[in-house]
């Protein structure tokens, strides 16, 4: 027969109960041929128990047998000890001492010991039905520094079965700022929540959904986020809106085209204004962070400060890989990323461009395209792949800038390499690049006439939105949506480059790029 199952309760207790090792091997031998040796013992006490609990019922049932009403007494006497009987029986059906089977909601009722959690080994688990289906939020809200404060907000979170998965503090001069990440049942609405907050002395509580990401520890994500900076200088801004949140960054040359300043400088230390930070650019100019919703903390703005302190100390950085690729005709080219060093190349470039492929990108005088290029290839605005030729010559520009929140993408290809499917390479580049750096959507600016612009647009299968004024058109691919008409090019498994070609349908779109 074999021993039943031990609940959690009762295994811990036969963990602590049960010594881990015995110093001398005598004492579980004894223990176990106790109970055999004095088993006799036992039962003479029960024989003599046995046989005085006969006497002494034989002596009252006489005595009481040869007094008045003797037999009736005796029958009532027995239909009370069988009443009796019967209740106790019954109620100890009715309240089992046994351990309950539902859930009771309290703290640490999934057996895990941590108070205020549902695990995935919890009351559903052990009732053997399907986990409760639940949603990720993003939590902050201001409490007072007092004791108890933070008890109280756990609690009234716990009463609507949320679970606390991660918690930051950010102390100010007359509170504290409590930043959560909460697992909650997916029926509980927001103001629900905030509700429950504010009752518990929350106040200035914001939340919103949360996903998959944010689930990685504080360190870990502050560790991985200076790793990028300090591999790519064009990290900066995606890094500092990854550690933010929700915010619009904006970065300020220095001087502006025409030369003259732009508005007074920020002081080394930076500036904290409520929902702006101002930080001094390590390259010339200002980096501007805003946050509309959110007044920033004194803790995020020492973060910020310290990402764009270890940017100014590695200095000028891009990563130097680059892929080989062949043309249908079998030229090879050499796709790479470009900086502020390659500005001469890109200026020979746009001598040897003609005024209208110079026209359709830069939607300006062409006499003022030159002047963009210290902008456009400065990796602290966005990231810039080149195209170079076998022997050395930029042939293609391709654009991915950081406009605030939003990304913009510009290709421009050098008039004698139009048609050969390069600008199509270099907008699935960046498209994947927007990606990696989880960008909701990108967009293009150029002209109506521009049909191979448009054409490299449409080939991404992305859903495209279309806004036309006065002959500019602005195309925005949105990148939450599975492809509708192929693969994406970050999604198609690529050859090494070595052996990569373009395809043939690929050079046949890209007779339309510019």
């Amino acid at each position: 027969m074999q021993e039943p199952a031990l609940t959690h309760q009762s295994q811990s207790v036969r963990d602590q109960a049960t010594p881990l090792g015995h110093s001398d091997g005598m004492t579980d031998v004894n223990s176990a041929k106790s109970p055999r040796r004095h088993h006799w013992r036992r039962d003479l006490v029960e024989l003599a128990a046995l046989f005085t609990a006969v006497a002494v019922a034989d002596a009252v049932a006489n005595m009481i047998a040869h007094g008045p009403d003797g037999p009736y007494l005796l029958v009532a006497s027995a239909v009370a000890l069988i009443a009796t009987a019967a209740f106790h029986t019954w109620w100890a059906h009715r309240h089992s001492h046994a351990p309950p089977t539902a859930d009771t909601g309290g703290p640490g009722a999934d057996g895990s010991g941590t108070a205020g959690t549902f695990g995935a080994a919890g009351p559903d688990a052990a009732r053997g039905t399907a986990p409760r289906e639940t949603a990720l939020w993003r939590m902050r809200t201001t409490v007072r520094d007092e004791p108890g404060s933070l008890a109280a907000l756990c609690t009234a979170l716990a009463r609507h079965r949320v679970d606390i998965l991660t918690l930051q503090t950010h102390p100010l001069a007359d509170g504290t700022v409590d930043e959560f990440l909460l697992r909650a049942p997916v029926a509980l609405q927001a103001q629900e929540v905030t509700r429950a907050v504010a009752a518990a002395g929350g106040s200035h509580t914001w939340i919103e959904r949360a996903d998959a990401h944010d689930l990685v520890d504080t360190p870990t994500r502050l560790l991985g986020l200076a790793t990028r900076t300090a591999l790519d200088a064009a990290e900066l801004p995606l890094a500092l809106r990854q550690l933010l949140g929700r915010c619009t960054i904006h970065s300020l040359p220095a001087e502006s085209l025409g030369g003259r300043p732009n508005g007074e400088p920020v002081p080394e230390e930076g500036v904290l204004d409520e929902t702006v930070i101002r930080l001094r650019d390590p390259n010339g100019g200002t980096i501007t962070v805003e946050r509309a919703y959110l007044p920033f903390t004194p803790t995020e703005f020492a973060r910020a400060r310290a990402l764009v302190e270890l940017d100014a100390r590695l200095g000028p950085r891009i990563p130097r890989s680059q892929d080989v690729l062949t043309l249908p005709e079998g030229n090879e080219i050499t796709v790479r990323r470009a900086d502020q060093g390659d500005v001469a190349a890109a200026r020979a470039m746009h001598d040897r461009c003609s005024a209208r492929t110079l026209g359709l990108r830069y939607h300006g005088p062409v006499g003022d395209a030159d002047r963009y290029l210290n902008h456009l290839l400065s990796p602290r605005f966005g990231r810039t792949l080149a195209v170079e030729t076998a022997s050395g010559r930029i042939v293609a520009l391709g654009h991915l800038l950081w406009d605030g929140d939003e990304t913009e993408v510009a290709l421009l290809v050098e008039d004698e390499w139009q048609r050969r499917g390069i600008g199509t390479e270099l907008l699935g580049r960046l498209v994947a690049m927007a990606v990696e750096a989880r960008c909701e959507s990108v967009y293009a600016v150029t002209q109506s006439s521009n049909t191979g612009m448009v054409a490299a647009m449409r080939g991404l299968g992305l859903p495209l939105d279309y806004q036309i004024e006065e002959g500019t058109l602005v195309i925005t691919a949105r990148m939450d949506a599975a492809p509708v008409r192929q693969p994406l090019p970050y999604e198609v498994p690529r050859a090494l480059p070595q052996e990569r070609e373009f395809a043939p349908e690929r050079s046949e779109r890209g007779r339309a790029e510019r």
